[in-house]
């Protein structure tokens, strides 16, 4: 959420009266990334994702509409083309519980929920989750593939189950047992469901969920109005705290941002995945019409903030890549091919890369176009997002970001310069104004796959909103 209106709010809060150029040397950023290994807190599941997720999501193509048809299509696209470079998570995303979700919101909206208040797959859009299958056979399906299956949830308890007050599976509790009727404890933007209480009953809710969502193979749960608007961690921590006992092999997935910065360490404690900022969409700059959508440009700024706590198998997430097709039912405006121009798009998969975020597709992967397919499917780009170290800003202005990073493998260092600015700039520095040793690098352009020859400092034109990817050895 960003830009006094126009530059005050481009910002986190955090860099408001700072300079606005950050610069930080090598070996103290090197600590943040590992030296803090001896004294880090203990997180769960550090196994279970130790490097970004990459995958799917169904929300900026479809909305609430995704079928099974339609989900197993994708998926078997996915294993195709885009499998054998590391995508691996098929998630769908919120309404999939409904049987009419293009019927234009509540109240005609049906819901599909079982006699303990948990909500289950609509049988008319997924079918094999007939006679209390759920999720089960699809997830099969998509395991047979070699893919992992997930969805996404609204945390608390379904409105329309409390007030029959249904009894909580395996507990002596009933919902209104769990009921959060405090102030602010209801997700303010989606009035589906109730905040759920921090007690016994509560723990006991969030408990049946866990334990149907792993008889249902779920791998991936992605919890929505809870890492912020507000943030909820008494419901961060019963979730933790179910998955942990009875489904220790979900990843969890916190949603929507900004997280807030102070809240690392809990992020870390308790989930494998946390949105760094609110939504991400198809524009560069910040849309006054859209005040909750992030523009590309001030993830530059959002995404710097969060490196010092990035890793060790938890994950600050920047978001999925409105990129592709955004169509049929996009989850933002009118069906359209994304809005953000070629130039825009390698920028932000290399800050996406640089950052280390999970790689979550948005496109509609059925449309997905020959250029696109290139732009996910660079190795020597996914390399940086998967296998590298000491991932920051080096310098970060309106006009420009210089990142920097160094691979696990092969020595050297990666780096990459972005044009922020509206206008064609011409940016040149000296290696050690980089915070990199001086002399002379062989240097790679890892988008264009090509060897660009000895450099003793950097020099590259840009045009606006575009970016430069090297690998600097010698």
């Amino acid at each position: 959420m960003n830009k006094t209106l126009a530059l005050l709010l481009l910002l986190p809060t955090s860099l408001l009266g700072q300079s606005h150029s950050t610069k930080k040397a090598v070996a103290p950023h090197a600590s943040a990334s590992h030296a803090q290994t001896a004294n880090r807190p203990q997180f769960r599941g550090e196994g279970l994702t130790p490097t970004p997720p990459m995958g799917w999501n169904s929300w900026d193509a479809w909305n609430f509409t995704i079928n099974q048809d339609q989900f197993e299509q994708s998926a078997r696209w996915m294993r195709k083309h885009l499998r054998p470079y590391g995508y691996r998570y098929m998630v769908i995303d919120e309404g999939w519980y409904l049987r009419n979700p293009a019927s234009g919101g509540k109240p005609a909206w049906q819901f599909t929920i079982d006699k303990y208040g948990q909500y289950t797959p609509a049988t008319n859009r997924f079918p094999t989750a007939a006679n209390g299958a759920g999720f089960r056979p699809l997830s099969n399906y998509i395991h047979s593939l070699g893919l992992k299956f997930g969805f996404h949830i609204v945390r608390g308890i379904p409105r329309q189950a409390a007030e029959q007050n249904l009894p909580i599976a395996g507990s002596k509790f009933h919902l209104q047992d769990a009921v959060d009727h405090s102030k602010n404890a209801d997700c303010p933007w989606n009035t589906d469901n109730f905040g759920v209480k921090d007690n016994a009953a509560g723990q006991a809710y969030y408990n049946s969920l866990a334990k149907l969502y792993a008889r249902w193979g779920v791998d991936f749960l992605k919890v929505d109005c809870i890492s912020s608007h507000p943030y909820r961690g008494t419901e961060i921590h019963m979730i933790h705290r179910a998955l942990r006992r009875y489904a220790p092999h979900i990843v969890l997935s916190l949603s929507p941002g900004p997280t807030p910065l102070q809240e690392h360490n809990d992020v870390r404690r308790n989930a494998q995945m946390w949105r760094m900022s609110d939504d991400v969409w198809d524009h560069w700059h910040q849309d006054p019409r859209q005040w909750w959508s992030q523009g590309i440009r001030a993830q530059f700024f959002t995404a710097a903030e969060w490196m010092p706590y990035q890793g060790h198998g938890h994950w600050a997430d920047a978001d999925m890549l409105p990129i592709g097709q955004l169509r049929p039912f996009p989850g933002w405006g009118k069906p359209r091919a994304t809005r953000l121009t070629h130039a825009e798009q390698r920028s932000m998969m290399t800050l996406w890369s640089m950052a280390r975020s999970p790689l979550i597709i948005g496109a509609n992967l059925l449309q997905l176009d020959s250029w696109t397919t290139k732009l996910l499917t660079n190795r020597e780009v996914l390399a940086i997002d998967q296998h590298s170290f000491d991932n920051h800003a080096v310098i970060t202005t309106y006009r420009t970001a210089v990142w920097t990073a160094r691979p696990q493998r092969g020595g050297g260092y990666y780096l990459s310069v972005s044009n922020l600015s509206d206008q064609p700039q011409s940016i040149s520095y000296q290696w050690r104004q980089l915070d990199l040793p001086g002399g002379a690098y062989r240097v790679r352009d890892l988008w264009a796959h090509k060897n660009i020859g000895r450099e003793t400092s950097l020099k590259v034109d840009l045009q606006p909103h575009a970016s430069v990817l090297y690998r600097l050895t010698r």
